[in-house]
């Protein structure tokens, strides 16, 4: 006989919440969160509170991998900063950990098929695989002393950028998943402005306060006036970086049909930009100079191309032989920039010459993490770590010599002639044409920075970069997907 549902019979939620073993769970549960508050008190239980957003975050992570390439954009932003206000945690290693996880829920999505590795099987990747190899042999350089300071500065040179290139070649494969990622780019640029308007408006807060005392203070704080950082690692990473995003998005946002959009890009626009002027990081300035040069180059327009050049022309002048301004300390710091007989220039010069002695009997330089101030933290005596490189090219010339700066260079001047060639003469749909030419300017201006500071690989400027590298690499799938 075939059993009958009895509606009166079944049990209630709270029947249910009353059986033997979820009122044991339950205790538990109380119990596991009263020690936790006991032991760890205030931060135990932020903790407890925190988990379950991280296991539903978790929960989507490993259900759309994309969500991975995401975060790691939205972390590059915030983790070196973090730093000032988390103690005794290594929260650098939060980017192997997010791009090593991301890889691990593509394989696991993507378990009962195979992964097509093809989207990724491009020159990018080609070029990332190379440029990795190369800086895992260092690891043998006879030079190198220190295998912490290799591990420590092969990370940011090349271990994010060999892991996120064939990331963004899988996974960001629509033109919504790019869009997706501009606005996250935009949004973040936008904080980050916000944030140093608030340095300059109101001041730093406690933190902050306590990073200058102990030492920010002697590159931060110039004539008794702040030079503002935000929530990134220093003032010149800001200071490139808000160049950076302001070429990409003043030259998206002009193209942008519409409204709400363009005005959203605009604003990420005008405080990139503004957040240049107020870091006082006099080299930022040659990325909008140089950046907007190129994009009036890609344009084809002789309309665009006479009035940029013009444009680029008078701010040159401005900075270069007026005045104009002089009370105001941001302009001030700018406009030295432009002078050839500046003091720091001189002092990075006379670096360079003894950098050219040490280095002229070693072509793969003196090993990676080994030159600069950072490395005193490793090697406090070396020759490297007591010669100042400033420059980003300094930097790979003194820890992997001149042969390890010419495959750098080698690989970024294809990424950017290879992008510009498609964006001046194989890509058909507007839109996907002016992003691609958007991302290949900044990228120009940040090269171009990148001889005064070491900007590039350094986040979150590297992160965006080796992430538009993959993007333009494969701008013709994203044209195809548009002509369709």
């Amino acid at each position: 006989m075939r059993n009958q549902h009895k509606p009166f019979e079944t049990l209630s939620g709270s029947d249910k919440l009353g059986s033997n073993r979820n009122l044991l769970i339950i205790f538990l549960a109380i119990f596991v969160a009263a020690w936790v508050i006991a032991n760890k008190g205030i931060v135990g239980g932020i903790g407890l509170m925190v988990l379950p957003f991280i296991l539903i975050y978790g929960y989507f992570f490993f259900k759309n991998p994309i969500i991975g390439v995401y975060t790691a954009v939205a972390l590059s932003f915030i983790i070196l900063g973090s730093a000032r206000y988390i103690k005794g945690v290594q929260v650098g290693m939060a980017m192997d950990g997010i791009l090593f996880l991301t890889y691990i829920a593509l394989f696991f999505n993507r378990f009962k098929e195979r992964i097509q590795w093809g989207p990724a099987n491009k020159d990018a990747t080609i070029l990332a695989l190379v440029w990795f190899g190369f800086t895992v042999l260092q690891f043998f350089n006879p030079e190198a002393r220190s295998k912490e300071a290799w591990f420590v500065g092969f990370r940011g040179i090349s271990l994010y950028m060999m892991l996120l290139i064939p990331l963004v070649l899988l996974l960001i494969n629509t033109r919504r998943k790019l869009d997706i990622f501009l606005y996250l780019w935009a949004t973040f640029s936008i904080l980050v402005s916000m944030k140093g308007i608030m340095q300059l408006t109101i001041g730093v807060d406690p933190y902050e306060k306590a990073w200058l005392d102990g030492g920010g203070a002697v590159t931060h704080i110039l004539f008794g006036k702040l030079r503002i950082f935000s929530f990134l690692s220093d003032a010149g990473q800001f200071g490139a970086n808000q160049a950076y995003s302001g070429v990409v998005f003043s030259i998206i946002a002009f193209t942008v049909k519409d409204k709400k959009i363009r005005l959203f890009y605009l604003t990420a626009a005008v405080l990139g930009l503004y957040g240049m002027l107020l870091s006082g990081t006099r080299g930022a300035i040659s990325i909008p100079l140089t950046g907007f040069f190129l994009y009036a180059v890609l344009r084809k327009n002789r309309f665009v191309m006479i009035s940029g050049t013009v444009s680029l022309l008078l701010v040159f002048i401005f900075f270069k032989y007026t005045t104009i301004g002089q009370d105001n300390q941001q302009i001030r710091r700018m406009r030295s920039a432009f002078d050839p007989n500046d003091a720091s220039l001189q002092v990075r010069l006379e670096n360079q010459k003894k950098l050219s002695v040490y280095l002229s009997s070693r072509p793969f330089g003196g090993g990676i993490g080994h030159a600069g101030v950072k490395a005193q933290r490793f090697l406090p005596n070396a020759f490297l770590s007591n010669v100042a490189t400033d420059s980003w090219y300094v930097l790979i010339w003194a820890e992997m010599g001149v042969v390890g700066l010419l495959l750098h260079l080698f690989i970024l001047f294809y990424v950017l002639g290879k992008s510009s060639y498609m964006v001046l003469f194989k890509l058909k749909d507007p839109e996907v044409k002016i992003k691609m030419a958007a991302m290949a300017s900044g990228m120009f201006g940040v090269m171009v920075a990148s001889y005064g500071n070491a900007v590039l690989g350094t986040m979150p400027t590297g992160i965006l970069l080796y992430t538009a590298m993959a993007l333009m690499l494969n701008a013709k799938h994203f044209d195809e997907e548009a002509m369709a």
